[in-house]
């Protein structure tokens, strides 16, 4: 079984090529919503520049299960008593929206992403539970009220148990359409360009340095899963990461027979819920299995997830051949809703989709193009990165995931100390020992080769943790991930662990 998404099958283009020395806009980060922005961007007539740490859909937007649905992890029921009627209509038709965009930009480009619409359905649990029959009626019945296609079905798909069916959710390529919109960039007075790492952005005048090099401009968008801090602040960068809360979410990509649903999106209502997609793909049907989301980094065990993803999906599909395992990691905000806007003078970001991240990372893209150009959009005070958490439960959710800094940074401290030396390591594992008074990350390759790098993550001072599932270093206090030679998988750390 390959570890690796099956987005990642074949390999994308490379974008190379010399640096721009002045244009009107720099975006950080080359996935959905950086490249959704910048085609935006240059179809009004600005000059663009993306810049990608790695290569095109690297980070999450090729981690991702591919559902594109404006069907939020947050129960519009709930965003309905936290907002507002007007402001639930509001966030459901932002993900109507972006879907429409990646299918007018699929077709008027000629995009080959296999984009397809296709039904959604909100079902009962899976596995255990209640039926839910009341809640989903409701939920349907409300969802109708706002403009919705939804109805309530009796015996819904996978299980058989009530459901909501929702019309026009789709299914797609997420790498073969981000690599498309970044053709459509590149050119033109315009760039895109990988391993292009951004250093830092000046202010005064707005600089950012990529690659060692300076590149002036007007505008800078920070379009990377959780924003680096550009030219916030310590302060203000330290506040919105703790109104940020990375999940590590797993993912199985399985052949199935006959007994699978038709295409489409299934997701169910458990906590925290599974999900599933249908399509076809080389002439049978293909299944894309997830769910078993922990907060990153919080986990000893993280094979267990998956292998109880396995039992949980062969459970509903018999048929299954498993092929592909990978995770991915989402991002939760305190009131649940996205962070999309304006966070310094001319700078902009956008993260903390939750389970949307192709449905708000396309929003996002819409958002950030109408904030550069000074147009009114009408997510934007729904979305104010800078908004305060009102709600009772919103408060309360801030509260609660903000003790894993404080408990993580000292309990780690405080933990009995691994005084084993490296010989115990063994290959293919990762362990915290204490070297020369030192805390030591240490990984021994298949070959035998023993990696040691620094076990304190370089955003806020905890320590990490071996992932065994997927061969990373976590921390548990923000989420950030680091190779096992301590190279950024994802932020907020934006520094390599000290190699020892």
């Amino acid at each position: 079984m390959l570890d690796q998404s099956l987005w990642r099958a074949h390999d994308v283009p490379r974008f190379g090529g010399a640096l721009p020395n002045r244009l009107d806009v720099v975006i950080v980060g080359g996935g959905i919503t950086g490249l959704t922005a910048a085609l935006l961007l240059k179809q009004s007539g600005k000059t663009v520049a993306v810049f990608e740490r790695e290569h095109i859909g690297a980070g999450e937007s090729g981690n991702t299960s591919a559902h594109l649905t404006y069907v939020t992890d947050l129960k519009l029921s709930e965003i309905v008593a936290h907002f507002g009627r007007d402001a639930a209509r509001r966030v459901w038709q932002g993900g109507a929206l972006a879907i429409d965009l990646i299918e007018t930009n699929a077709s008027n480009r000629s995009i080959a992403c296999g984009f397809q619409r296709v039904p959604g359905f909100l079902c009962a649990p899976f596995v255990e539970g209640d039926d839910q029959h009341k809640d989903l009626q409701e939920q349907a019945d409300l969802a109708t009220e706002l403009g919705f296609a939804a109805r309530f079905v009796e015996r819904g798909p996978v299980t058989g148990r009530p459901a909501v069916a929702f019309a026009d959710q789709a299914l797609f390529h997420p790498l073969d359409y981000v690599t498309g919109l970044a053709l459509a960039v590149d050119g033109g007075g315009s760039f895109v360009r990988d391993k292009a790492e951004v250093g830092e952005v000046l202010q005064d005048p707005l600089v950012v340095t990529v690659n060692g090099e300076n590149i002036a401009c007007d505008d800078v968008i920070i379009a990377t899963h959780v924003p680096i801090m550009g030219s916030s602040s310590l302060i203000d960068a330290t506040l919105l990461q703790t109104k940020l809360y990375p999940y590590s979410s797993y993912v199985l990509g399985a052949r199935v027979g006959d007994d699978a649903p038709p295409p489409g999106l299934y997701f169910d209502t458990s906590n925290p819920y599974y999900y599933l997609r249908i399509h076809e793909e080389r002439g049978s049907r293909y299944a894309i299995f997830g769910g078993e989301d922990h907060k990153t980094g919080n986990e000893e065990d993280t094979e267990s997830h998956f292998t109880r993803l396995e039992a949980t999906l062969r459970t509903l599909l018999p048929s299954s051949q498993l092929e592909r395992r990978w995770s991915g990691q989402v991002v939760e905000t305190a009131d649940r809703l996205p962070f999309i806007g304006q966070t310094a003078n001319h700078q902009y970001a956008a993260t903390g989709y939750a389970g949307n991240g192709l449905t708000f990372g396309t929003l996002a893209g819409m958002m950030l193009h109408d904030a550069v150009m000074g147009v009114q959009n009408p997510w934007r005070e729904l979305f104010d990165p800078n908004r305060k958490a009102t709600s009772l439960s919103a408060i309360a959710h801030f509260v609660t995931e903000n003790v894993d800094y404080p408990y993580h940074y000292i309990a780690d401290r405080l933990r009995n100390r691994d005084q084993a030396g490296a010989e115990s390591v063994a290959p293919g594992e990762g362990k915290v020992l204490t070297i020369g008074g030192q805390r030591v990350a240490c990984h021994r390759t298949s070959d035998g080769k023993l990696m040691k790098v620094s076990a304190v993550c370089t955003h806020m001072g905890c320590l990490v943790r071996w992932n065994g599932a997927e061969s990373t270093w976590d921390c548990p206090c923000h989420g950030s991930r680091f190779t096992p030679d301590g190279l950024v998988l994802g932020g907020p750390a934006e520094t390599a662990l000290e190699k020892l």
